[in-house]
């Protein structure tokens, strides 16, 4: 593989594109000003405006969530993996049918993996814009979105509607849902109260890590994050691992999968034959299953990287009622 090559298969931070139109709160005061990021695979998006950079999933999908203070997204819940981890700020992270069941906050490189099944939002409490990064589980993860009804009824007052064929109608533009299309039916109550509410205390001891904690337990090998047998276990159908400046003793990595790698802090050194490239916080670098390659960070100070890997594992779920 040429450089050329491999610099198709990098989404660079600072090539992002964004959609201020993705969802159906697009319009509703106070998750007005969010940008929707679909770096691999189709995502979540529910507009037409939103720019996919590659198209081509591994058994999963990334994106990534851009907001200035105080936005946040609105209640929702998935039946499939929602991964995300901290790249820039500060976030809050809430749940439950109003978003009262629990909440957590979390600081830049802190990494939680949200049940499935349950209505969820997440606010930027910091004091600058931030971004999360986001592993969505499934090739399909469009499929998988129900809003909280108060999302649904806020967002048509404001002029948004979606159809039950899961694409968006902006009245403000003259739009209309086609003949045939239905709005999208908002949730029975005895549906309503099937949706679990977990509270904190149940959830963020195995769906949430620290990075600092990470950082502690990086040795001289990755630390196995989300898996079957890793810090949060879970099959959400994909597996992470966290990478740090010890973590690889210049050996040659192989993998039977894709992988897709996401830089959290520093720059590093991606090798492969006679080629060099630099990964740089934010980045995110799919590479093809048996693909030879070497890492190793390009400076001193810390150093420290997400990796995304495929497995046979299906999408979900993450969370069941007791």
């Amino acid at each position: 593989m040429t450089s050329e090559e491999l610099e198709a298969r990098i989404v660079r931070y600072g090539d992002l594109i964004p959609c201020k139109t993705a969802f159906i709160d697009a319009h509703t005061p106070g998750s007005d000003q969010k940008e929707n990021f679909t770096i691999i695979g189709g995502g979540v998006s529910e507009s037409p405006d939103q720019h996919v950079h590659i198209k081509d999933t591994p058994g999963f999908n990334i994106g990534a969530a851009g907001q200035p203070p105080r936005c946040r997204n609105s209640l929702h819940s998935h039946t499939t993996a929602e991964v995300f981890f901290v790249l820039k700020g500060r976030w809050r992270f809430f749940w439950g049918r109003w978003g009262k069941a629990g909440e957590v906050v979390l600081e830049e490189g802190d990494i939680i993996n949200i049940p499935t099944g349950i209505f969820r939002g997440f606010e930027n409490i910091g004091l600058d814009y931030g971004m999360i990064m986001a592993v969505l589980g499934g090739d399909d993860a469009g499929g998988g979105v129900t809003w909280a009804p108060q999302v649904i009824q806020d967002a048509a007052e404001h002029g948004l509607i979606l159809g039950d064929n899961g694409k968006l109608y902006d009245s403000k533009k003259g739009q209309k849902l086609p003949k045939g299309i239905s709005p999208m039916p908002i949730l029975s109550d005895e549906k309503l109260e099937e949706m679990p509410e977990p509270p904190a205390i149940d959830v963020i001891p195995r769906h949430v890590a620290r990075y600092l904690d990470l950082m502690g337990l990086a040795g001289k090998s990755p630390v196995k994050v989300i898996g079957e047998d890793a810090i949060l276990p879970d099959k959400p159908g994909f597996e992470m691992d966290f990478i740090t400046r010890g973590s690889l003793q210049n050996e040659v990595l192989t993998f039977k999968d894709s992988i897709v790698l996401m830089p959290m802090r520093g720059h590093w050194l991606l090798k492969w034959e006679n080629h060099t490239i630099t990964l740089n916080p934010g980045d995110t670098c799919i590479l093809p299953a048996g693909f030879a390659h070497k890492l190793e960070p390009s400076m001193a100070g810390e150093a420290s990287m997400y990796r995304v890997k495929s497995n046979d594992d299906p999408a979900g779920p993450t969370w069941t009622r007791n």
